[in-house]
């Protein structure tokens, strides 16, 4: 079945651009012009994957994304951004976006992340449909994080996670005890070169902190290990 990526651009010589490369490459592709059609399309006709600038008319790229997340329509967002601002990156990953590309970029490498987020989603949603799957899970504490289902509970509680929270904490979880640095992370989560941007790292820990710490300043669960970077351990009975 086709993919279907909706595109919200509102230069028209960009959106004409990834339309056609994407297109090229297979895929179906709708496009809105400002923020507020986007949001609209994104609801309406839940498209696989959005393609979602920053600096939109009516409604920007961020209240977008955060609208969209409160609505919790999961679909993956790859933002766009021209502005060479890590505040912008970083608000725009807290609010719920998958990944992000500052302009000017290479269409081609656009499609290549557009693969690999489809390719994750796909394992997702294959997983999903698996009524009957294995009962296999990994316990931390008084987490379960289930590889095969990609669900993650605390507490007896399912965890609300992005794609790539959920793969943090699986990879964290497959290393329990192991101190892992940023950039470890980075290249296993994430598998792209974001030139030592390892600040994506801290915002989704500390996004996983805020689901399964009673205390994110105190964490018994991910730890901080200065100087180096992260472990997840057993918390400490007291």
């Amino acid at each position: 079945m086709t993919k279907k990526i909706l595109v919200v651009e509102d230069e028209q010589s960009i959106a004409t651009l990834l339309k056609y490369n994407l297109e090229q490459s297979g895929y179906s592709v709708i496009t809105a012009n400002d923020g507020e059609e986007g949001r609209d399309m994104a609801v309406e006709q839940l498209p696989d994957l959005m393609i979602l600038d920053l600096m939109l008319p009516k409604m920007d790229g961020i209240e977008v994304c955060k609208e969209l997340r409160q609505r919790k329509v999961n679909i993956p967002i790859l933002m766009l951004t021209a502005k060479d601002d890590e505040f912008d990156k970083v608000l725009g990953l807290e609010l719920g976006a998958d990944d992000y590309m500052t302009k000017p970029f290479s269409p081609r490498e656009v499609v290549a992340r557009v693969k690999a987020i489809l390719r994750r989603s796909q394992t997702i949603q294959d997983a999903g449909e698996v009524e009957e799957a294995p009962a296999d899970y990994k316990e931390v504490g008084e987490l379960k994080v289930y590889p095969e289902q990609y669900e993650a509970y605390f507490q007896g509680e399912l965890l609300e996670l992005t794609p790539k929270e959920f793969e943090l904490l699986l990879y964290l979880t497959n290393n329990k005890g192991r101190v892992l640095t940023r950039d470890q992370l980075l290249s296993a989560v994430w598998n792209y070169d974001f030139a030592g941007d390892t600040r994506i790292v801290d915002v989704h820990i500390s996004h996983l902190r805020e689901k399964i710490e009673s205390n994110t300043k105190k964490p018994v669960y991910i730890k901080t290990i200065r100087g180096l970077g992260y472990k997840l351990e057993e918390p400490k009975v007291r």
